[in-house]
């Protein structure tokens, strides 16, 4: 295999979320989320803005359909929103919301598009957090895997690829523990039995899939995780980068390969951890058809005898580019990181289902941005991904983050990671630099480049 020409089925594509995106927020029986909630919760976001328009995909998607075209890309990941579908999270339907799903999959199939379709990207139904209080509830992991059903059998025969759930790690983190994200909840204890049902939920919703399972199709969840290079040569601080990762990307890894979270969170977390119960446990082992990571960047870490459980300090890999979300550009812990869950989940298959920046883009008069900075970002890691695949690890899909400039989450519309730019005045979409860029790394089928050097360098300095 030459790592610089992927293979015909290398899956290249970008990425959405639905709160991020769609807009029409009460249009045609959808429901509040809980970002919906959070949003409008004064302070909670940057200037108070919110989902209610965003870039309004909800009405422009065939528009944005042929952008997709004009990307060359192969495939779009995109999520439902689940109270558009089922607007108080269980029971009663909305047709008006599945038929829209509907004709968007059926749109990128007439355009030769694949569709690859995300359960749950963070906007729970505000119905289910105000009567059950969401994810804390042991009960949610069944009603998802009802409304999972339910995806599974209108979509099933065009969709062969899903996720259940986006980046939970973010879910019971910065929505339970730090409270930056909705529901805006601030309890640790609470956070790990989130985690818990999340785990719970996945496992539920695959048995489902994989009982109606209609012919060829593969089934994870997004696992965002970063590397964790020890600040020192020292065997306690190569230690405690391993426990990091163990305790980020094994938290949730572990589970959907094993069955069981890692011995060290045992270890250090006792009665704060959760315990899988034997049927969670048959569900839950085997039940990640492949890897799907999302990647944006690495830190250090360094052994701290008595901070936290795990007595570590994580700090920011210094002397290398910052996007403007001031996360560090290390490409190198991109090809660490496949190597290290590679390695660890029996060479599981792997797809990086989001790798992008926020960048301080400047439009000229007619909207076009010369992102020369995020393309530096997209070839850097496509280099990494190229010596990984080089040296044996099997990546098969790359999906940048993201198709357009969008809701930020807490952020607001002030971080712009899209391939085209959006303005949120008018709607007007306009590609830019990187989406050019990108559509000729798609056409030429080229995963290496002169980032390549750029990745070895950075390797010997962090050894």
């Amino acid at each position: 295999m030459n790592p610089s020409r992927p293979d015909s089925d290398f899956l290249w594509g970008a990425a959405t979320a639905a709160y991020q995106i769609e807009g029409a927020a009460a249009e045609d029986g959808r429901a509040p989320s809980i970002w919906d909630v959070f949003c409008a919760t004064p302070g909670k976001t940057a200037r108070g803005e919110t989902g209610a328009i965003a870039c309004d995909h909800y009405h422009r998607y065939r528009e944005d359909i042929g952008l997709m075209r004009r990307l060359n890309l192969g495939a779009y990941r995109f999520s439902i929103s689940w109270p558009r579908v089922i607007p108080s999270g269980r029971g009663t339907t909305n047709e008006a919301g599945w038929t829209f799903y509907e004709r968007l999959v059926d749109e990128l199939c007439a355009a030769g598009i694949r569709p690859v379709v995300t359960l749950f990207h963070w906007d729970l139904p505000a119905a289910l957090q105000n009567e059950l209080g969401g994810w804390a509830h042991d009960d949610l992991p069944a009603i998802f895997a009802d409304y999972a059903a339910m995806a599974f059998a209108r979509l099933g025969d065009r969709v062969s690829m899903w996720l259940t759930i986006n980046e939970p790690w973010c879910v019971a983190e910065l929505g339970h523990v730090r409270g930056c994200h909705a529901p805006g909840l601030k309890d640790p204890a609470l956070g790990y039995r989130v985690a818990h049902n999340l785990l719970r939920a996945h496992a539920h919703a695959v048995a489902r899939y994989r009982a109606a399972r209609r012919g060829p199709g593969a089934i994870s969840f997004a696992l965002n995780t970063s590397y964790s290079f020890p600040a020192s040569a020292l065997a306690a601080d190569r230690a405690a980068a391993e426990r990091a990762i163990e305790s980020f990307a094994g938290w949730f890894g572990d589970p959907g390969v094993f069955g069981a979270y890692p011995a060290v969170m045992r270890a250090r977390l006792g009665s704060l951890l959760p315990e899988f119960s034997a049927e969670d446990t048959r569900l839950l082992k085997g039940s990640m058809d492949f890897i799907a990571l999302n990647y944006y960047t690495s830190d250090l870490v360094r052994h701290v005898p008595g901070a936290g459980p795990f007595e570590l300090e994580a700090s920011p890999v210094p002397d290398v580019p910052r996007t403007a979300t001031g996360w560090p550009v290390v490409p190198e812990g991109l090809h660490r990181l496949l190597h290290w869950l590679s390695g660890r989940y029996a060479r599981l298959p792997i797809h990086i289902m989001e790798n992008g920046a926020a960048f301080d883009d400047r439009p000229d008069k007619d909207g076009f941005v010369d992102d020369q900075d995020r393309i530096a970002y997209l070839r850097d890691h496509l280099a990494a991904i190229a010596r990984a695949r080089g040296e044996g690890v099997d990546v098969r899909g790359y999906f940048a983050w993201s198709l357009l400039d969008n809701l930020e989450w807490a952020e607001g519309f002030s971080k712009r990671f899209g391939l085209v730019r959006c303005d949120f005045e008018t709607l007007r979409r306009t590609i830019k630099a990187s989406g050019y860029w990108y559509a000729q790394a798609i056409a030429s089928g080229g995963l290496g480049g002169a980032g390549a050097v750029r990745t070895d360098q950075q390797a010997e300095a962090l050894e």
